[in-house]
């Protein structure tokens, strides 16, 4: 499977996606994914970590679709997965992250987040998605507001980052509101850097 867009494909996260993931799983965008989570995580334990989290996924019988998101010169940045998917419900969490901290503000999140969310709606028939953030992680916000998610729930003081309690925001998008990704690459004015 791959889908194309405009800054960004999305790809089977494969080998060159999972060369990069210790680095990815300790830097700043790690902090942001894992909502305020800065524990450091060595190649073994994450190793262990990819291993049992198979396992979880296979004994519960659940369904996640996972793409590695790489730029149009083929340069990995990150990863976007549709988990906590049920198909009964035609639900799915989203879980996003540019791994590259270069690479953040730049539309390429943004561009990712439309590919998906597209494939979730036009190509697997989902009726709604959802993720979760810190109310502190700005670009998040930001991103799901220009698209059209609608913050559905604030769990105060949920999540202790540095020091701090924060909120964490629940958003959501049901295919109804959905206006399809070309209206949204054409209002958002997404162009190709090349």
């Amino acid at each position: 499977m791959f889908l194309e867009g405009i800054l960004v494909d999305l790809v089977p996260y494969g080998q060159r996606f999972t060369e990069q993931e210790h680095r990815w799983r300790n830097n700043e965008s790690a902090f942001w994914a894992r909502i305020g989570d800065r524990l450091p995580l060595s190649r073994a334990s994450l190793e262990r970590w990819r291993q049992e989290h198979a396992e979880r996924i296979a004994q519960r019988g659940r369904l996640e679709i996972w793409f590695g998101i790489q730029t149009k010169d083929g340069t990995p940045i990150g990863d976007i997965a549709l988990n906590r998917f049920w198909p009964h419900h035609r639900v799915a969490m989203l879980g996003a992250a540019i791994g590259e901290p270069e690479y953040w503000g730049g539309g390429y999140g943004t561009d990712a987040l439309l590919l998906i969310v597209d494939y979730a709606f036009d190509w697997l028939d989902l009726r709604r998605l959802w993720l979760q953030t810190m109310g502190s992680n700005a670009r998040v916000v930001r991103q799901m507001e220009k698209v059209g998610f609608t913050l559905e729930a604030r769990q105060r003081q949920a999540t202790y980052a540095d020091g701090v309690w924060q909120d964490l925001l629940c958003y959501g998008l049901l295919r109804e509101e959905w206006p399809g990704r070309e209206a949204l690459v054409e209002r958002l004015g997404l162009r190709s850097r090349g």
